[in-house]
């Protein structure tokens, strides 16, 4: 998959709006900080099952991991939300926290 963050992030609203019809959700200022907040205590969940430290509810190992990336999957498009909603230029975020720390110390 290679597609831009504006992409992904129009792409991640499509099915969240589908989603939220279907199943007749407001979402309002909250939800989007909730929904991070609950999609990533179910990545925490999957990840103490797949380093033996939680119940693995007769799950094998790939299906555990799958889960894993399925959560891991389910945070990021939580996030991707939050941020439009919040109107958060992630690309300009991404450049002034993290990337620019790969320019030399004299361009930063």
């Amino acid at each position: 998959m290679s597609r831009s963050l504006s992409e992904l992030t129009a792409l991640v609203a499509e099915v969240s709006d589908l989603y939220a019809a279907r199943n007749d959700i407001a979402r309002d200022d909250d939800w989007f900080v909730l929904k991070v907040q609950e999609e990533l205590g179910e990545l925490v969940s999957e990840y103490l099952r797949t380093t033996a430290r939680g119940r693995l509810k007769g799950d094998d190992p790939a299906t555990i991991r799958q889960k894993l990336e399925d959560e891991t999957a389910d945070l990021l498009a939580s996030v991707l939300l939050f941020a439009r909603h919040n109107r958060v230029d992630l690309d300009a975020a991404l450049e002034r926290k993290w990337l620019r720390h790969l320019l030399p110390a004299a361009e930063r």
